[in-house]
């Protein structure tokens, strides 16, 4: 085994919680090691896809369905996953974890440096106290340590930041960030919103809040709208790693990247109490190393993340490493998804639109936000979009001849979707622990995921799947098909969260308020992992916010000697 010489801080993952740690880090003065367990992706000439057309694809862009199924069977749940960046995504076979066919667990991953902030939804909400307090509030989990005012000032330096297109609403539940100019409705979307408001007074459908730049910002271009951001953007129009965090990470001269870099374990000293460096197997040569350092800020992604402290296990921390309270594992989360309805909109033949919004339409929660509701706790907003078919809703009816070909010379039916992101509960019966029996090709044991739907979530997501459908009624839609209704597989969402949470007592939490590890000083775990409870927003912008934060607090330590 090879032993490289200390860096300042080692940070495990370069995604979107990864990249904002490697900034902060080098732009507060440490040396910094970003280790990555995929392959090396360069912005720009790296999005082999980008702007491809489909007849440039040997399978037109739809991919080797016997590829597909073969060997990205997780992956291709998601509708991110197609042709143009197939190389994005992780085999089956390279990331191997075990869930029950009866309650199944989607753990989608890419593997390629950048991670999943090269193909996410690009959705950012600010979550409020309605959300930080909840806990404290119903008895569901334990009390976040942290409120709205803590995290705030993080939310406005990460916008100011990343960009973010959006409304001001004025709303409690969700509260009003530094936004750039908002994205349009279109004529359907405009109608709807002034019909279901009429209908709802307490409901607002307002513009989704999205990491997309609607003019210049920082240097990066605002968005072409070609609606291929799963692909890559080589103009850095919208959030990534490769084009935001990294570039101000490498401009200090303070960072370091390893890719096909396979975090086995941290290395323990049970004397002082500390983490002393990262155990790491290449991917390719299968040659050990040790990289020593006097911090490491975890950001693996929520259940990456959590194998690494349960596999770094000793005689000193038997149940893994941060786990003197025995709840690394438990309390894993996922948002419901796929409840909902779709209607046709008519009234709106003459119209059209040009062009392709990388965005929706973001109903917040108005459930159990001023009065309660008798049949569940929490709440769940919408993500939606109204749509006009082109020629292309043709391939899916019957027909042939003259008659049925005129049909492709016109426009089909406008339709409008309303898709549900319901709260999940946290309960320790959802957790991920290592297998007994299995292990990678690397010998790193394998994760055993177990989640299941409370009866709160599935009462939550009836609701959820009727709302949306009396919403869409009073918008004027007809021949509504209502969606889902009970939740899908935990996964689905890929919002994971809650395996290693923050919380006020060591006894009862893994991590305080700045993300830092209750049992060792000097280890701070800032991805998905860390969250307390779900809330219903989309969470990618609190972990930036979180990791921010824990940044600048671990430096503050590290310059006063605390963490020698």
């Amino acid at each position: 085994m090879s032993s490289e010489s200390p860096y300042d801080a080692i940070v495990v993952g370069s995604g979107i919680s990864g990249g904002w740690a490697a900034k902060e880090l080098t732009e507060r003065g440490l040396r910094v090691l970003m280790l990555e367990r995929g392959r090396p992706l360069e912005h720009g000439s790296g999005y082999v896809g980008e702007h491809r057309a489909p007849w440039q694809f040997p399978f037109r862009g739809k991919g080797d369905r016997k590829l597909i199924d073969a060997h990205y069977g997780v992956s291709k749940s998601t509708a991110s996953v197609e042709e143009g960046n197939l190389q994005f995504w992780a085999r089956d076979e390279d990331i191997p974890y075990q869930s029950s066919s009866e309650q199944p667990f989607r753990w989608v991953r890419t593997d390629v440096f950048g991670g999943r902030s090269l193909v996410w939804g690009r959705q950012v909400y600010r979550w409020s106290d309605l959300d930080f307090e909840a806990n404290a509030q119903d008895g569901h989990g334990v009390d976040w340590p942290i409120r709205y005012g803590d995290i705030a000032p993080w939310y406005d330096h990460v916008e100011d930041f990343i960009g973010v297109s959006g409304r001001a609403e004025g709303l409690p539940q969700l509260p009003d960030g530094r936004f750039l100019p908002p994205m349009d409705f279109n004529c359907v979307e405009a109608a709807a919103k002034q019909r279901i408001e009429a209908a709802f007074p307490e409901r607002r459908m307002t513009i989704g809040r999205v990491a997309v730049l609607t003019r210049e910002h920082r240097g990066r271009a605002p968005c072409h709208y070609c609606l291929l951001c799963q692909r890559g953007c080589s103009t850095a129009s919208y959030f990534s790693t490769q084009g935001s965090t990294l570039p101000a990470a490498q401009q200090t001269g303070r960072l370091e990247v390893r890719t096909r870099a396979i975090v086995e374990k941290l290395a323990y000293d049970a004397k002082t109490r500390r983490v002393t460096g990262v155990h790491v197997i290449d991917a390719d040569s299968n040659e050990r190393h040790f990289f020593g350092a006097k911090l490491v800020f975890l950001c693996a992604s929520t259940l990456g993340s959590t194998q690494i402290l349960l596999n770094s296990r000793s005689e000193h921390a038997p149940n893994g490493l941060a786990n003197s309270s025995g709840v690394l594992g438990h309390h894993l989360m996922d948002h419901t998804f796929g409840t909902g309805a779709v209607a046709v909109m008519p009234g709106f033949e003459s119209t059209g639109y040009k062009g392709h919004r990388p965005n929706g339409t973001y109903i917040p929660r108005f459930r159990n936000v001023d009065e309660p509701h008798g049949e569940f706790t929490r709440g769940y907003g919408y993500q939606g979009m109204a749509i006009r078919f082109g020629w292309g809703a043709a391939l899916s009816q019957p027909g042939f001849g003259a008659e049925w070909k005129q049909t492709l010379t016109s426009p089909g039916p406008w339709l409008m979707l309303l898709a549900g992101f319901g709260e999940c509960l946290p309960n320790p019966v959802n957790r991920a622990r290592l297998s007994e029996t299995h292990r990678d090709r690397w010998g790193i044991p394998q994760l055993d995921i177990h989640m299941q739907w409370s009866d709160n979530e599935r009462a939550m997501c009836k609701d959820m799947q009727a709302e949306a459908i009396a919403m869409l009624k009073a918008a004027g839609g007809v021949n509504i098909i209502p969606l889902g209704g009970t939740p899908g597989p935990g996964g689905d969402a890929i919002h994971e969260m809650g395996t290693a949470r923050m919380g006020r007592n060591p006894r009862t939490s893994v991590l305080n308020g700045f993300n830092q590890a209750h049992d060792v000083a000097n280890l701070f775990v800032t991805d998905g992992s860390a969250m307390t409870s779900s809330a219903c927003q989309n969470p990618s912008i609190t972990y930036m916010a979180l990791t921010a934060r824990a940044c600048e607090y671990a430096v503050k330590e590290l310059e006063s000697g605390a963490l020698a």
